[in-house]
C-alpha cells in the first residue's frame, strides 16, 4: 500500500492484513502525522518515497518491494474482512493458476444516504503477478500489462474489503477532488484515445463528490460520447452517476433521455431504482412506481437498499403524495428499521 497521513485507519487496516499476509509493504509518500510510526508497529516493510504526483509511479515502487511475484494492493482506508482457511487455500490456486489474469476483490464502500448508512459494492483489479503486470495512470492509476495493454482477462475472488475513504465530511471532500482534477486535467492532455474516455469518468466523479454537479455532467456526457463496453465496472458507474448528477442540477427532463439506453443497463436494480427517481422527478408517478418495484424484485444490486428500503420508501412516498394513506403504509412497512420510513409510519398514524 501507499500511504500519506492515514493515522486515523491504518493500524486497523494492517491488523487485519496481518491475518492474511506475512509480507506486507507500506510506502509513505510524506506523512507529517503518526502514519511511520504506527506501520512500523505491524510491519517491518515500511519505505519512505519522495512524492512526485504520480500514483503509478508510487504503486510501482512499493510492488518492487514486495518479497513475493503476487501482489495484493490496498489502500490504508480498507479493512479486510476475514478470510476462512478455505477462501486463503482458493485465492493462492487462483493466483497460481491465472499468472496473466488480473483477480477482483470486492470493493464494498461505506455511504451515507439521506442521513442512512448504505454500502455500494464495486469489483476492482487488485491482485496481479508483477512479472506480468504493474499500473499506469498518474491518479486513479490501473493495472495493465507491462506492455501497456488493459485488454487482459480478470477473475473475481473471495477477497473483500471496506472502504470508509468516501465517508467524511464535504470540505475534505471537496479538498480531496480539487486535488484529483488538478492531476486529473493535466493527464487528460497527454492520454491516449483509449484512456480518455477513462480519465473523463474520473473528473465527472471528481466533480460530482465536489457537489459541482453541472461540471460533473459535462465530463460524464464527454466520456460516453465515445463506444464503450456496458459491462465494464466504470463505464456502468458512470452512467448511474450522470443520471444522479442530472437529478441534482435539475435537469430532470434531460435525464429521460437514459430510457434510449435501458436495455444496455436495464438489467441492474440499481439502474431500475434510477429509472424510477428520474420518473419520480418528472411526475410520471405510474412508470416510477413500476421501476421501483422492478428493482425489489432484482438481486443484481451494487447499492444496498436500491432493491429494497430505498424503493419501497420512494413508492410510499408517492402513493402518500397521491392521497392513498394506505397503500403507503403497505410500503412503508417494508422498509423495516429505514428511519425516514418510521417517520412516515408514525405522521400518518397520527393522522
Amino acid at each position: 500500500m501507499i500511504v500519506k497521513n492515514e493515522e486515523k485507519h491504518i493500524e486497523k487496516c494492517l491488523k487485519a492484513l496481518q491475518s492474511f499476509s506475512n509480507d506486507i509493504v507500506v510506502v509513505d509518500t510524506g506523512s507529517t502525522d503518526k502514519t511511520r510510526a504506527l506501520a512500523l508497529k505491524h510491519t517491518e516493510s515500511v519505505y519512505d518515497y519522495q512524492w512526485k504526483k504520480d500514483f503509478a509511479d508510487a504503486r510501482n515502487f512499493s510492488v518492487s518491494k514486495a518479497k513475493n511475484d503476487f501482489i495484493m494492493v490496498v489502500d490504508a482506508d480498507e479493512f479486510l474482512i476475514p478470510l476462512s482457511k478455505e477462501q486463503k487455500e482458493k485465492i493462492i490456486t487462483g493466483l497460481k493458476n491465472n499468472p496473466d489474469r488480473v483477480g477482483k476483490l470486492l470493493q464494498r464502500n461505506k455511504l451515507t444516504r439521506n442521513d442512512t448508512v448504505t454500502e455500494n459494492h464495486l469489483w476492482i483489479n487488485r491482485i496481479f503477478n508483477r512479472k506480468h503486470f504493474h499500473y499506469e495512470g498518474k491518479i486513479h492509476e490501473q493495472v495493465v500489462t507491462l506492455d501497456g495493454r488493459r485488454d487482459f482477462k480478470t477473475y473475481r475472488t473471495d477477497v473483500q474489503v471496506l472502504h470508509v475513504g468516501y465517508d467524511m465530511p464535504l470540505e475534505e471532500r471537496k479538498k480531496k477532488a480539487q486535488r484529483n482534477i488538478e492531476l486529473l486535467s493535466k493527464e487528460l492532455e497527454t492520454a491516449d484515445k483509449d484512456y480518455i474516455p477513462y480519465i473523463l469518468y474520473q473528473l465527472g466523479k471528481s466533480y460530482y463528490m465536489s457537489q459541482n454537479f453541472e461540471a460533473a455532467c459535462e465530463y460524464f456526457s464527454k466520456g460516453l460520447e465515445y463506444t464503450l463496453n456496458p459491462q465494464l465496472e466504470y463505464v456502468f458507474d458512470m452512467v448511474e452517476t450522470y443520471g444522479y448528477a442530472l437529478l441534482n442540477s435539475k435537469q430532470a427532463q434531460a435525464a429521460l433521455a437514459f430510457e434510449n439506453i435501458y436495455d444496455e443497463f436495464g438489467y441492474s436494480a440499481d439502474f431500475q431504482f434510477l429509472m424510477g427517481l428520474i420518473y419520480m422527478n418528472n411526475a410520471m408517478f405510474d412508470k416510477a412506481i413500476e421501476e421501483f418495484q422492478k428493482a425489489t424484485k432484482n438481486k443484481n444490486c451494487r447499492t444496498l437498499g436500491s432493491n429494497s428500503f430505498f424503493a419501497n420508501y420512494n413508492t410510499g412516498v408517492i402513493y402518500e403524495c397521491l392521497g392513498d394513506a394506505e397503500k403507503a403504509k403497505d410500503f412503508y412497512l417494508k422498509c423495516g428499521e429505514y428511519e425516514p420510513a418510521k417517520k412516515r409510519l408514525e405522521v400518518l398514524k397520527s393522522k
